[in-house]
């Protein structure tokens, strides 16, 4: 076998598309070669993977390698596609089989010894997989994240190793089991905190039964604020979909959040009207 295809995810906003990851191994002087507009850290993906391979107890196979993500059209960042691309060079190598791939997804960072690392937009990763009916291996640390979704198979596995265990059903790995559910977290700023101001209460209380939208008007330091932090603590629990939708937000962003947690954002009265819809030059933490 010279040839491999592996599923696994992108991240375009909140949706995440299906990106395949084929492997082809040929005659000629060993290189390695990755097409599909593949950004820097893609790219720089095969240094990672060889040394994971080799570290995992498995050859590097010396040919000539060509590694396309498809669609060609996308543009593919992010480290997620470094277990994906190894697991591609093994099975292409025949040092996997490339049975029982086809409803798998995989997604995770290699570190140099093999280990896999957390990646970013696990949950919208999630919901795609399940949406299309497939199952997810992850690294160990994004687990918890992914396993919120019901009726949704997710595998986690420490390294490269496991993984490939898993594969060749030598040690296959067991579903990671659905967390308990647990009352909510108390929120952070409750209205039971405010001591009088009785009109303004008055209007959150109605805004929030009716499902009203609110302006609070007035000169600094008079506690419009203070009072809008305290809205989400008397708003209804949020439903399934939206949970998910808000879960999905901060795990895009790699911030942290309590799961069923309404979002509250306090821009700076100077912030400009791009800053507040979004702009400027994509980063990771």
């Amino acid at each position: 076998m010279s040839f491999a295809k592996i599923n696994t995810r992108g991240l375009l906003g909140l949706h995440a598309p299906l990106i395949e990851v084929e492997v082809h191994l040929s005659q000629g002087l060993p290189s390695l070669t990755i097409v599909g507009l593949a950004e820097a850290a893609v790219r720089e993906s095969k240094d990672r993977v060889r040394s994971a391979i080799i570290n995992s107890g498995f050859q590097f196979p010396s040919k000539r390698l060509t590694i396309n993500l498809a669609p060609a059209d996308l543009p593919k960042d992010g480290s997620r596609l470094d277990l994906p691309i190894a697991l591609g060079i093994l099975i292409a190598s025949g040092q996997l089989p490339e049975q029982n791939i086809d409803h798998l997804e995989f997604i995770g960072e290699l570190a140099l010894d093999g280990q896999l690392r957390p990646t970013t937009g696990t949950l919208s990763i999630a919901i795609a997989c399940q949406q299309a009916q497939h199952q997810l291996v992850l690294p160990e640390q994004n687990a918890f994240e992914a396993a919120q979704l019901p009726h949704f198979d997710v595998y986690a596995a420490k390294n490269l190793k496991e993984v490939c265990e898993h594969l060749s059903q030598h040690k296959p790995l067991s579903p990671v089991q659905k967390p308990v559910d647990s009352p909510l977290h108390r929120y952070k700023f409750d209205l039971a905190d405010v001591k009088g101001q009785l009109r303004p209460r008055r209007a959150l209380e109605i805004a929030a039964a009716g499902g009203h939208s609110l302006l609070f008007r007035g000169p600094p330091g008079t506690g419009k604020t203070l009072l809008a932090s305290r809205l989400p603590s008397i708003l209804p629990p949020l439903s399934s979909s939206e949970n998910l939708e808000v879960a999905s937000i901060y795990s895009v962003a790699n911030t942290q959040h309590h799961f069923g947690h309404r979002p509250f954002r306090a821009p700076h009265h100077t912030a400009s009207a791009i800053a507040l819809v979004g702009g400027g030059c994509r980063f990771h933490k």
